[in-house]
């Protein structure tokens, strides 16, 4: 029997990309933020694959079939979504992987805690993206695959698109690496079509044109606070939203795309030499571009918490923008160092928004990048 493998992955904050990072190749700075996703990988005891989670007061068992993981209680159905899904992803991408490597599959219970959640809500730390990053690398510890940075991230992006190719994977680099991170993502619908041309480990060793992780400094001139609207919201909703707005193509797209590369660039750069005020500078405009692409679009990425959220951070001195997708979850303000957060946390507390006591997330197990040189994983092969 295999000795059971724990392996923990952080949530994120995006910086600023928000949307156009779906587009391949196209950039978003993410940070990687000190709470965590727990997954433990060992013995099942009853289904052939069990699934655990703190969210739920009973393990959802599974049974391995020749088209995938089916659930053996039919009343379990509707608790596939959330993480349990992307759990599921894991273990039958993982299983393809096994069988494509002669490996033989093997019975499994994955363990769940988060601290990514207030109450049994998601507060829009990328939870998906962690559980994901977390449980690659526990099952692969588990069944004693050795898995190097690079090829956990392409199992996680390659057991994501099988749930859903919209999302860019930045979450899952952010995860993966630890780190605050310049991210361009790849095409997941072109990763999705020949995944399911030529397997999984074809897909996991091809070139993916578009991915990039550069690793970036933490700034020392800014402190980063985030803060919590309260209001879970959908990414996953959103981007297929804005697909059905017919917006993508059009002149508005491709100004997004050319305003949200510069912005990214600059900031990416502001963090690597720790100019505070071209950092805050880079955050408003971030901030300024959703707000106009709500207002194209209709998304409603802003809602007066996030509004209020930005307003007390500029009156505070900083700057701030929604993180993420918008329309709930988190924003994120920064402050230029030595200026107190107490005052802005009074303020948003009145309001009703939660302050979160996060830090970013050191860099540990995972590959060095330097922070000045671009990175493009290629992984090993798989024995």
């Amino acid at each position: 029997m295999n000795a059971p493998a724990v392996a923990s992955a952080p949530g994120k904050l995006l910086l600023a990309g928000e949307y156009a990072v779906l587009e391949p190749g196209r950039p978003a700075v993410v940070m990687a933020v000190d709470r965590y996703v727990t997954v433990t990988a060992g013995p099942p005891e009853h289904a052939e694959v069990e699934l655990v989670t703190d969210l739920l007061d009973h393990p959802v068992g599974l049974r391995r079939g020749p088209h995938g993981l089916a659930v053996c209680d039919e009343r379990d159905a509707g608790h596939l979504a959330g993480v349990l899904v992307h759990l599921a992803a894991v273990v039958d991408t993982v299983d393809r992987l096994c069988a494509e490597s002669g490996r033989g599959r093997v019975p499994v219970r994955l363990t769940v805690c988060s601290d990514l959640h207030q109450h049994g809500v998601k507060v829009g730390l990328g939870s998906s993206g962690a559980v994901t990053v977390a449980a690659v690398r526990a099952l692969g510890d588990y069944l004693g695959i050795p898995l190097s940075g690079e090829e956990r991230f392409r199992l996680g992006m390659l057991a994501g698109v099988t749930v859903d190719a919209g999302p860019s994977g930045a979450d899952l680099a952010a995860a993966t690496w630890r780190s605050l991170v310049l991210y361009r993502s790849p095409d997941r619908d072109a990763l999705l079509g020949r995944l399911r041309a030529h397997g999984v480990l074809e897909t996991l060793n091809a070139p993916w044109p578009g991915l990039s992780v550069r690793i970036l400094p933490v700034p020392a001139g800014v402190s980063v606070h985030p803060g919590w609207t309260g209001r879970a919201a959908s990414t996953s909703a959103r981007i297929g939203r804005l697909r059905r707005t017919g917006w993508r193509g059009g002149d508005d797209h491709r100004r997004f795309l050319s305003d949200s590369e510069r912005i990214t660039t600059q900031m990416a750069e502001a963090v690597r030499r720790d100019e505070a005020p071209a950092l805050l500078a880079a955050v408003r405009d971030a901030r300024l571009l959703l707000g106009e692409l709500d207002r194209r679009t209709g998304l409603g990425i802003s809602t007066p918490l996030l509004t209020a959220l930005c307003r007390t951070a500029r009156e505070a001195g900083g700057e701030a923008k929604p993180s993420g997708a918008g329309g709930g979850d988190c924003g994120i303000a920064l402050l230029p160092a030595g200026v107190s957060v107490e005052g802005l946390h009074r303020r948003w507390t009145e309001a009703g928004i939660v302050p979160l006591a996060l830090r970013p997330c050191a860099p540990h197990g995972s590959p060095q990048i330097p922070s000045d040189v671009p990175y493009t994983p290629a992984p090993r092969t798989i024995r």
